[in-house]
Formats: C-alpha cells, structure tokens, sequence
C-alpha cells in the first residue's frame, strides 16, 4: 500500500512538471499582413485601411489567452500557481494590447479630438483594464474575451461599406501618439533591465529645465538596482511586450503605409522591427544569468535591454521624422 502510495505521488508530481513545461512554451510570432488577408477573404471583404492593426490587435490577445495553458496569470491551481516566466510574459504583452485598444479608441479611429467615440471600442477598451490577476466573477479572461467581441464587430464594420460609423484614419499626428505611448513603455523596460547589476545614477529628474519642480525632494544620485528575485520576472515581461509589440509595428507598416513613405520613414520602422525580432530569440540558458556588466557569466537582461534600447532609440528618431512635413 505504502508503495503504491508513493508511486502515485511520484506519478503526480512528474505529471506537473511535464505539463508546467509544456504550459513554459510561449506563442510563436506571426505573418500579421498573412493572417489578416487570409480573415478578410474569409468575411469576404477587403482589407482596408485599419483592418490589419485591428485584426493583429485580435489575434494578438487570442493567441495570449489560447496558447498552451491558456491564460495563467490568474491560475490559483496547480502546476499553474508556480509558473512566474509566463504570468511575466502575459503581463508584458498585456501592457502593450491595452496601450494599442486606447489609442485605437481615443485616436486612430477619430478624425478629431471633438469628434464621437466609435461605439464598439468604447466597449472593449475598458475590459482590458481589469485587474490582471482577477480569477473570481468576471475574470481576467471573460473581460478579455468580451473586448474581443467588440473589436470583432469594430473591425467588420471599417470592411463595411454600407456603415460609415466604423473609421480608421492612418495620419501621421495619430501614429505619433501611440509611438509616445511605445516610447515610455520601452525606455522604463529598458532601465528596469539594466539595473539588474545595479548601478549608481545621477538624479536628471528635472534636467532640461530650468523651472521645472517636483513634489518632494530626491537625493542626487540614486542607487538604482532590480531585485535579485525579479530578474527573471523582468526580463520576461520585455520579451512579451516586444513579442506584442513586434506585430502591431508589422501591422502600422501595412495600414500607414502611404504616411510612412511620404515621410521617408519605412526604413526607420523596419529597423525598429528588426531590432524587436531579435528579443525573441531562443533563449538556451535554463535559467536567467545576472552577470555583472563585463564579469565571466552572461548577462540575459543587458542583452535583451541592448535591443530594447536600440529599438526605443530608433522609435524617437521615427517621430521626429512625422513630425518633419
């Protein structure tokens, strides 16, 4: 009895671990311009200016919640509960999904600032905004699952011809926004991925003005460092951000693709796209490294902010250049 017990404990414990690993598996990139020809040949319309961000901005959240395991930030079971590198990765692209469902909502699908919201996404927007850790009624995914719809039937109707309540406008004032959105998500990735040796900064809080002011004050130099136990944690929210992010840039190439040539800036965005590619590497390691800057280990999370950087620096030179007539 006492060895049958023991088996079965064995057999238990072996069975999470082969599933956890399988659940450890994180969603493949994607030919965003593919599938979204491929969904608009299905409804049987075209894929006009919008639908492409829309669609990828659908898929996108789909393949988040239907890739191995499902969604698990919010698991309060087995093998589940234990996992951090993918509730990390979720959070990350999460963050991304509801940058691009706000912009899509307050910009590109208004021609002005007096103009109305577009009735589906006043609906979907809001969902992604739940706490993403809820697992009791609603939960994270039901809400997810109801922006869905509603971006679902936002994007039919931009296809629509006989409904005119549903536009997207490709203009370069709009695309900036988002990218300022873009711009602040990466760079604080980036300083959170590069104090993970820690490093002793000088304060330049209120540099690049002379009567700026803050609300209390800060010590001159700052020992900036991430925690030991959220390395890993780190590293894998940038890599599912720049895995979310990486289609929805695909996307922009394809929908403001007229903006971006009378602007020269294809090649600009390109690069942004080649440099977040390279954040999806495999990584080969079975554990994050931390070594310190220029020690014997390797150092995971100064890689992955080297690209980061790389790419956030290239998205400051590609507003500058829509911002140019």
């Amino acid at each position: 009895m006492y060895k049958l017990l023991s088996a079965g404990v064995v057999t238990v414990i072996v069975f999470f671990l082969l599933l956890a690993q399988y659940w450890s598996f994180m969603p493949d990139t994607f030919d965003v311009e593919k599938v979204s020809i491929e969904k608009a040949e299905s409804l049987n319309v075209s894929p006009v200016t919008g639908f492409t961000t829309t669609n990828t901005l659908i898929e996108v959240t789909e393949r988040l919640l239907n890739k191995p395991g499902g969604y698990l930030t919010n698991d309060i079971m087995p093998p589940g509960v234990f996992l951090d590198n993918i509730p990390a990765f979720e959070f990350g692209a999460l963050e991304m999904i509801r940058d691009m469902a706000l912009t899509l909502r307050k910009d590109f699908s208004r021609s002005q600032s007096q103009s109305l919201e577009n009735q589906y996404l006043k609906i979907a927007q809001p969902q992604f905004n739940i706490d993403s850790k809820s697992w009791a009624w609603p939960s994270a995914e039901s809400e997810y699952s109801k922006a869905i719809e509603a971006l679902i039937k936002y994007r039919d109707t931009l296809a629509d011809n006989e409904q005119g309540n549903g536009q997207f406008y490709a203009r370069a004032d709009n695309l900036r926004d988002w990218l300022g959105e873009v711009e602040k998500r990466l760079g604080s990735l980036s300083q959170r991925l590069s104090a993970s040796v820690g490093q002793d900064r000088i304060n330049t809080d209120l540099s690049g003005e002379a009567e700026a002011s803050q609300s209390t004050s800060t010590s001159s130099n700052l020992m900036v460092k991430t925690s030991w136990w959220k390395i890993d944690d780190v590293f894998y929210e940038a890599r599912g951000a720049s895995w979310a992010l990486l289609h929805f840039l695909k996307a922009i190439e394809v929908d403001f693709a007229n903006t971006l040539e009378k602007k020269n800036a294809l090649t600009s965005l390109r690069q942004i796209i080649r440099e977040l590619e390279s954040t999806q590497e495999s990584v080969w390691s079975p554990m994050i490294l931390n070594g310190s800057g220029f020690g014997l280990l390797a150092n995971h999370s100064l890689v992955m902010a080297n690209y980061i950087s790389r790419a956030n620096a290239a998205i400051i030179d590609l507003n500058k250049l829509l911002i140019q007539g």
